[in-house]
């Protein structure tokens, strides 16, 4: 599954982490999360999201 990164502060979204404390259970896609989800680190939403390759 992709990963994708916030353009600000960094944080990686893992879809086999998912992001518990806003109720996104592990193994949610990022296209699945719902419009109004906000990084848990920043707060900006998921139009500030990139895919995240690993090098």
């Amino acid at each position: 599954m992709q990963k994708y990164i916030c353009t600000v502060c960094d944080y990686i979204y893992d879809p086999k982490i998912g992001d518990e404390d806003s109720g996104i259970s592990s193994g949610t896609a990022f296209e699945d999360i719902p419009e109004d989800w906000e990084c848990p680190d920043c707060g900006v939403t998921k139009e500030d999201f990139e895919p995240y390759n690993e090098e």
